[in-house]
């Protein structure tokens, strides 16, 4: 009898009572707030993961993995390409000059840079210029823009487009920016429009020629890597101390840590939603000891043990909760396949890096949520069978 005493009450305390039917809503309340609390943290989880993976997917493009800047002038230089070359061959090396410019079109002008690149090396460490130079190729003087300068400007393929470079000659009396018409040659789109407004793309020997720098000179080396982490503690140790190198990741350290911050506060905010069902769950149980304490006094004057009782009513959170958990998993991996599959979003491209919401939930967030649902379901049950456990048996069963 005492073997199939518990699960015998924990299943006669689940039923509808008629007399008392506030307490099965109760506990219908915290099965359906827990429900809907895990279901909605694991694709809130699951949308933080797929931006922040996407956003670090276009940085890492147009940023690169690494890259190899000097510390004065002069010390990148062809001899430098050729020695780093020969020494990691499983790499992808592409040397660059670079310089601040304004772009204009009849009365618009736009800041950003310019950077002149050998296009058959630039495409190996750089997709999206792979991408856009697939069926071209570029001439002395043709340049590369985004697709968001091109929007803007209203440009074509084969228009001209003048920069104006922050170099200056003299001229006269006085000095002047030196101004230089380019020949739209192609179009990228990296999909973040930051980028693609201001950077722009021509050969290195028109832009070495314009900035009147050394055939065999350059202001660094661009280098892909698939493990940027690892490869950047190498290449430092073959480096002179002329020279540095640098990850991606180091430009952008606030970014992703104040990413970081806003996953870890969404998490927290929604997990109080289940807190907060869980309030339900000690509601109701706190409702059914009250509820039964005659009949608690009794079993336990029959022999029923304190620890036994104190199993129901924690047995009884934990179905509840449990339970709960189970059917916002069910729920939340279901609304993932369906935004996963259907194009119910659309999110403006020029905003976002993706048109559509990235998904991608982690092993590691998805053991947190139900573990944190778990904890709380258990913290939330644990006082109602505690308090159940106490029951006077005298003055309960001399009241009755």
């Amino acid at each position: 009898m005492k073997n199939s005493i518990v699960p015998y009450l924990v299943k006669r305390f689940l039923r509808f009572d008629n007399e008392q039917p506030f307490i099965f809503l109760s506990a219908l309340l915290a099965f359906i707030g827990i429900s809907l609390g895990v279901a909605v943290l694991l694709i809130a989880m699951a949308l933080m993961n797929g931006f922040d993976n996407e956003f670090k997917k276009k940085l890492t493009i147009m940023n690169y993995p690494l890259t190899i800047i000097p510390k004065f002038y002069g010390s990148v230089d062809e001899n430098l390409l050729t020695d780093l070359e020969s020494k990691f061959p499983e790499l992808s090396f592409s040397p660059y000059v670079q310089s601040a410019v304004m772009a204009r079109n009849g009365s618009k002008l736009e800041g950003g840079y310019i950077f002149g690149v050998n296009i058959k090396e630039e495409a190996k460490v750089n997709s999206v210029i792979n991408k856009a130079m697939q069926n071209s190729d570029m001439d002395r003087f043709d340049i590369l823009v985004g697709k968001s300068l091109k929007d803007e400007f209203d440009l074509h393929i084969d228009d001209k487009l003048m920069y104006i470079f922050t170099h200056v000659e003299p001229g006269g009396l006085a000095v002047t920016p030196k101004i230089k018409r380019f020949n739209v040659r192609s179009v990228f789109d990296s999909g973040l429009s930051a980028y693609d407004k201001a950077y722009s793309y021509t050969t290195l020997s028109s832009l070495q020629n314009i900035l009147n720098i050394p055939y065999n000179q350059y202001d660094g080396i661009h280098v892909f890597s698939n493990n940027p982490h690892a490869d950047i503690l190498r290449i430092k140790k073959e480096l002179p101390i002329s020279v540095s190198v640098k990850g991606w990741w180091e430009d952008n350290v606030n970014f992703f840590a104040a990413l970081e911050l806003e996953k870890a506060s969404l998490f927290i905010v929604l997990m109080l939603i289940i807190l907060i069902a869980a309030i339900n769950i000690i509601s109701s149980l706190l409702m059914t000891v009250m509820n039964r304490r005659g009949e608690i006094a009794l079993l336990l004057s029959l022999g029923t043990t304190t620890l036994e009782i104190k199993k129901v009513f924690l047995y009884l959170g934990i179905v509840i909760g449990v339970s709960g958990i189970l059917a916002g998993v069910v729920f939340g991996m279901s609304g993932l396949w369906v935004l996963s599959t259907f194009d119910i979003v659309s999110l403006p491209k020029d905003v976002y890096p993706t048109a559509t919401l990235p998904l991608d939930l982690s092993l590691k967030d998805f053991i947190l949520i139900v573990v944190g649902a778990f904890f709380i379901v258990i913290i939330s049950s644990y006082y109602p069978a505690k308090k159940a456990s106490e029951v006077d048996i005298l003055t309960v069963l001399r009241n009755e």
